[in-house]
């Protein structure tokens, strides 16, 4: 397992909004390598629990390891799967959470890895899955999908201007032979799309994060997991209440008061969060902590240039 640790975007801003106090129960919804989670779970003790879910196996592992040593005795309940899903598991096991953490980005260590298929920049299996035991890979999608089907993903999820003539030379591509590989798949989108004027940008960046964003439903569970946030604003139930048609914060997978903070990345994941925290505030089930949403420092930004487009937004539930 590597020992690469994750340097967390936004520590101090995220530990502000938050303010965690002992003996209260953290979530960190995407756990990854453990950066927030350590930083953030200290802060608990005396007496707090803290709650880690990630999709990658190897990263929950890692990061629940780093957690235990950073924070000696802290209390760990582990949940492996899409962060849309931790409501659920939350409710499933009777746990609360006082303050609710979800970094949209991706760990470093999966585009590191070549046998990730994350990156054009480094050759290796066409994959991008983050939970890579399940669902369809990049090369399943590229291979199998139509020319309108990737044409709607290059266009919606990558903003490619050439998003037709991508999937064109896709489809003409994959007749020749299976797309199977970063190098194979970053050739093809080259041969369409040249380095545009001004510009240091890999043709290839925008198609490989539509087809990221895709092959993972990112935007479809970050829906998902707004819609629990918004249920729990209301003060609905969850999965007991909701059987038996009853109301009330036992049910409930965050604690009243809670304190939710979100980090986005790009307008796709940021538009529905700015949306939906301005609709609860609104109406006055919560306050927003973040207001016209927090960016990095120039001086993180030169420490840690993944922070450049890292936008965070927080809200305080008032029920």
């Amino acid at each position: 397992m590597s020992t690469f640790v994750h340097t967390p975007v936004l520590p101090r801003e995220v530990s502000e909004v938050l303010a965690l106090q002992p003996g209260e129960t953290y979530a960190d919804c995407t756990a990854g390598r453990g950066g927030h989670a350590a930083l953030l779970a200290a802060q608990t003790q005396p007496g707090g629990h803290l709650i880690l879910n990630d999709a990658d196996a190897s990263n929950l592992e890692f990061a629940s390891t780093h957690v235990a040593q950073q924070v000696p005795g802290i209390a760990i309940s582990r949940f492996q799967g899409n962060f849309a899903l931790l409501p659920r598991d939350m409710e499933s096991a009777g746990l609360q959470a006082d303050a609710v953490l979800a970094d949209f980005g991706f760990s470093s260590t999966q585009i590191e890895d070549p046998a990730r298929g994350f990156s054009f920049m480094r050759a290796g299996p066409l994959d991008m899955r983050f939970d890579p035991s399940r669902g369809l890979s990049a090369a399943d999608l590229v291979n199998t999908a139509s020319e309108r089907e990737l044409t709607r993903i290059l266009r919606d999820f990558g903003e490619e201007p050439g998003a037709f003539r991508v999937a064109q030379a896709i489809i003409q591509a994959r007749k020749a032979a299976p797309i199977l590989t970063t190098e194979a798949l970053a050739e093809v989108i080259r041969s369409v799309v040249g380095r545009r004027p001004g510009s240091g940008v890999d043709p290839a960046t925008k198609s490989f994060q539509a087809l990221r964003i895709a092959v993972n439903d990112e935007i479809g569970s970050i829906d998902a997991l707004l819609s629990q946030i918004a249920r729990a604003a209301r003060g609905i139930g969850g999965l007991s209440g909701k059987a038996s048609g009853g109301v009330g914060s036992e049910r409930l997978w965050l604690a009243k008061g809670a304190r939710i903070a979100l980090l986005t990345f790009h307008s796709l994941e940021d538009r529905p969060v700015k949306t939906l925290f301005a609709d609860i505030c609104k109406q006055g089930l919560a306050t927003d902590l973040a207001r016209g949403g927090i960016t990095a420092s120039e001086e993180e930004i030169r420490a840690n240039p993944r922070a450049r487009s890292a936008r965070l937004r927080a809200i305080r539930l008032n029920v």
